[in-house]
């Protein structure tokens, strides 16, 4: 799955590895639901940790099409609401 990160980048993510990024989307959209700052960072922080760690980063150069485009770290709650879909960030 190609993931891509606004401002940094595309990383390819092993198929392994959603059902880990599935939950902390879960936590994210949790977050977003009641609206906690701080629990809204502490999950965004760790669902861009996962997809770095997991994922092998694309040259800036190779452009393909990417299954999920997640928010910077810098980004609102408001901003990551508007990128949500009925699966959240990460389909599946």
């Amino acid at each position: 799955m190609i993931v891509r990160i606004l401002g940094e980048g595309q990383y390819d993510v092993p198929e392994h590895s959603l059902d880990g990024l599935n939950e902390l989307d879960a936590a994210l959209e949790a977050a977003l639901d009641t609206g906690e700052e701080t629990a809204f960072r502490a999950a965004l922080t760790q669902l861009l940790e996962r997809v770095r760690a997991s994922g092998s980063r694309l040259p800036d150069d190779a452009l393909q099409a990417s299954d999920a485009i997640l928010p910077d770290e810098a980004a609102s709650l408001e901003e990551v609401r508007d990128l949500l879909g009925e699966e959240g960030l990460i389909p599946g």
